[in-house]
């Protein structure tokens, strides 16, 4: 049996238009099968349904590179929207000329999963409550409301794997199988982009990551990967700081070193993007185990430089170090230790939280726009019961409050908030017999409660003894 191709072009000679393709890969180009991407860009095959975490950045040859090339019609992803950054799979979004589908990172990859094993659909408490499962069937196990989702199988997979066989037994490196396992399992027709090819026999069976009665061809990559190419736009540096009525705040690493202090030694800890990425960094020696939805458990600080394993990321697409006992998995897996309830602590970024403990995290987009956003794994991870701890700026860059009576914006969750840690503020989450409620129990060093009451809309018990952030 050979499943070798000679060339992309060759795989992907019969991708007619019309059909539905997976592209695995997360955060970094290179983890994307770019020389497939390449040639279905160069075939040009038209009103293609594209599934995937993302679409990528603005010229990266990710699935936004066929998009600027007008060969999709509809998208279902996670990640519709990149803040700071006009891609073509937004512009046309907003022109009406694509369609898209938002889904949880999760439930994308539990969709496929289920599309592979001949499941049609499954219920999930990820976004119950929330726009995203309107018009979805809802019901109640255990008194809690859980959402319907149906099964996808796609025609065409593009996967990225580090070494195959001639049979297409694939091994991966690092945390890269993502999305590229329940993705491969789900395709039709799957091919493997790889970067070395073994002669059968020649991968031990006990270092197969996925067997090759899942893919049916492979192709050696011709793509130069370039780990220091930037896969997502500059954010502000970590020790900027914000200043409110002429004072200064918190930095972000301030904002992180606080709520790094929440976290209770010897836990499961997932960290989201942005500034939770930065409570890595405050965590060493206390047996916190961190595990990032892309699939790793057990990694430590930020590194750069010659420290850095360019297949170790972390979910921000920042490259991090191991800590003893790591270990590498598929986003199913990942995903069935948040929403199973395995992690203890959740810290993610926010728009909003409101005074009922709900959250607002992914997106600052029009509403009335359909598919346009990026919800990321967030709703999956607030979906565990974890203790979820929430870390932003107090106001956003208009000056507006981010702690609000209501949320404005569309939900990440209901009633899932334990704690805030904002660039002035710690606050609480109380629930008993009045209700749920917050209580302020730190502020800022050289900032007095009536400011920080000031520039927060929500309702706030103060606490009796209110202490420093610093």
């Amino acid at each position: 049996m050979n499943k070798v191709i000679g060339s992309a072009a060759e795989a992907v000679a019969d991708v007619t238009d019309g059909v539905t393709i997976a592209f695995g890969g997360f955060g970094h180009e290179y983890t994307w099968a770019t020389s497939l991407i390449q040639a279905l860009r160069a075939r040009g095959s038209r009103n293609l349904t594209a599934v995937a975490t993302a679409m990528g950045g603005p010229g990266e040859l990710g699935p936004q590179h066929i998009i600027e090339n007008n060969q999709v019609r509809h998208i279902i992803a996670s990640f519709t929207l990149r803040v700071g950054a006009k891609t073509a799979s937004e512009e046309q979004i907003r022109a009406g000329t694509i369609t898209g589908e938002l889904t949880g990172q999760g439930i994308v990859a539990e969709r496929c999963r289920a599309g592979a094993a001949g499941i049609p659909a499954f219920w999930s408490p990820t976004g119950a409550g929330t726009e995203i499962a309107d018009g979805k069937d809802v019901r109640y196990f255990d008194g809690r409301p859980h959402v319907l989702e149906h099964a996808i199988r796609v025609d065409f997979a593009f996967v990225r794997a580090w070494r195959a066989d001639r049979a297409g037994n694939l091994q991966f490196r690092g945390n890269t199988r993502n999305f590229n396992v329940s993705f491969a399992k789900a395709g039709r027709i799957t091919i493997a982009e790889v970067d070395e090819i073994l002669e059968t026999g020649d991968l031990p069976p006990d270092q197969i990551d996925l067997p090759g009665i899942f893919v049916q061809r492979v192709i050696k990559s011709t793509y130069a990967m370039d780990a220091a190419r930037p896969s997502r736009s500059t954010r502000r540096p970590a020790d900027s700081a914000r200043t409110y009525n002429g004072k200064t705040a918190l930095s972000r690493l301030g904002i992180a070193k606080r709520a790094a202090a929440l976290v209770k030694d010897g836990s499961y800890v997932n960290l989201g993007s942005g500034v939770p990425e930065l409570v890595s960094n405050y965590l060493k020696g206390r047996g916190v185990v961190l595990h990032a939805e892309n699939g790793m458990l057990g990694y430590g600080e930020i590194v750069t430089g010659d420290d850095v394993d360019p297949y170790v990321y972390n979910a921000g697409s920042a490259y991090v170090s191991l800590e003893k006992g790591a270990s590498f998995f598929d986003s199913v897996t990942s995903f069935e230790m948040a929403r199973g309830g395995h992690l203890d602590t959740v810290i993610i970024g926010a728009y909003e939280v409101d005074q009922e403990a709900s959250v607002a995290n992914w997106s600052t987009a029009n509403p009335l726009i359909r598919g346009l956003g990026g919800i990321g794994g967030a709703m999956d991870l607030v979906a565990g019961g974890s203790d979820l701890i929430v870390v932003m700026e107090h106001q956003d860059s208009k000056g507006r409050a981010k702690l609000r009576r209501k949320c404005a914006l569309p939900l990440t969750g209901r009633d899932c908030v334990s704690w805030v840690v904002t660039d002035l503020a710690l606050l609480r989450r109380v629930r008993d017999d009045k209700g749920t409620r917050f209580v302020l129990e730190e502020i800022a060093p050289g900032f007095t409660v009536e400011e920080v009451l000031a520039l927060t809309e929500m309702k706030v018990e103060v606490s009796a003894s209110v202490g420093s952030m610093a």
